[in-house]
C-alpha cells in the first residue's frame, strides 16, 4: 500500500533537510512544490505555460493548474510507493483536492507531521543568513560564522545579506506562513492526521522523533 506524508512546517524551521532525510529512510520520492514549478517552467509543458501567464501578471497560480501538476508529478514510476510531500498543500481546498486525488487510486494521507517553532527563533535563523557574491556559499553570524567578518572563507568574497534575509522581510515571510497555515493545521489535527514536533532541538534530534514515529532509527 503506498504510504503519503504531508511535511508542514514554516520558514527556517529545517523541513527541507528533514524532508531529506525522512524520504530517504522511508525510500519515498520528495516532491517539493517548488521543484514541481521550476520543472514546469523550464521545460515549458502546457502546465508550466499556463501558470507562467498568472506569474507574469503578478497573480497565484490558480489552484486547479497546481494540482494538476502534483498529480502529473504523483503519476510517476517513483511515487509508486507514495510520496513525500513538501510545500503542497497550503490551504485546506488544496488538502481537500489532494485527498481526492489519493481516493482515485485508493490512496490516502498517512501522517501530517509539523515541525514548530517560534516565531522568534525563526527570525533569529533566518535573519542571520549572509551569502557569499561569488559563489553562494551561505553563513549564519550566530550558528556559522565566518572566520573573517564579512568574508567568505572558501573564496575571499564579499559577503552580503540577500534581501529576502532582512529581517523585515524574513517577519512579513513568517506572519503570511503562520496566517496561510493555520486553517490548514486544523484541517489535518481535526482528522486525527496531524503530528507536533518540536524543531526547536537539534536537528538529529527531531530525525530521531520523526523517524521514530514512523517505526525507523536514525
Amino acid at each position: 500500500m503506498a504510504k503519503y506524508i504531508v511535511l508542514l512546517g514554516p520558514p527556517g524551521a529545517g523541513k527541507g533537510t528533514q524532508a531529506a532525510v525522512l524520504s530517504k529512510a522511508l525510500e519515498l520520492a520528495h516532491i517539493s512544490s517548488g521543484d514541481i514549478f521550476r520543472e514546469n517552467l523550464k521545460a515549458q509543458t502546457e502546465l508550466g505555460k499556463l501558470a507562467q501567464t498568472f506569474m507574469s501578471r503578478g497573480e497565484l497560480v490558480p489552484d486547479d493548474v497546481t494540482i494538476a501538476m502534483i498529480e502529473e508529478r504523483l503519476s510517476r514510476p517513483d511515487c509508486a510507493q507514495g510520496a513525500l510531500l513538501d510545500g503542497f498543500p497550503r490551504t485546506p481546498a488544496q488538502a481537500q483536492a489532494l485527498a481526492d486525488m489519493l481516493a482515485k487510486t485508493g490512496g490516502k494521507v498517512d501522517a501530517v507531521p509539523y515541525i514548530a517553532v517560534p516565531a522568534e527563533e525563526l527570525i533569529q535563523r533566518l535573519s542571520g543568513r549572509w551569502t557569499c557574491r561569488a559563489e553562494g556559499h551561505v553563513y549564519h553570524q550566530v550558528f556559522n560564522p565566518p572566520q573573517k567578518a564579512g568574508v567568505c572563507d572558501v573564496d575571499g568574497s564579499e559577503l552580503y545579506q540577500r534581501d529576502d534575509d532582512k529581517s523585515e522581510t524574513v517577519e512579513r515571510r513568517i506572519r503570511v506562513y503562520m496566517e496561510q497555515t493555520a486553517p490548514l493545521i486544523a484541517f489535518y489535527r481535526e482528522k486525527g492526521l496531524l503530528m507536533d514536533v518540536d524543531g526547536t532541538r537539534p536537528i538529529d534530534e527531531v530525525s530521531k522523533t520523526l523517524l521514530a514515529a514512523f517505526g525507523k532509527e536514525l
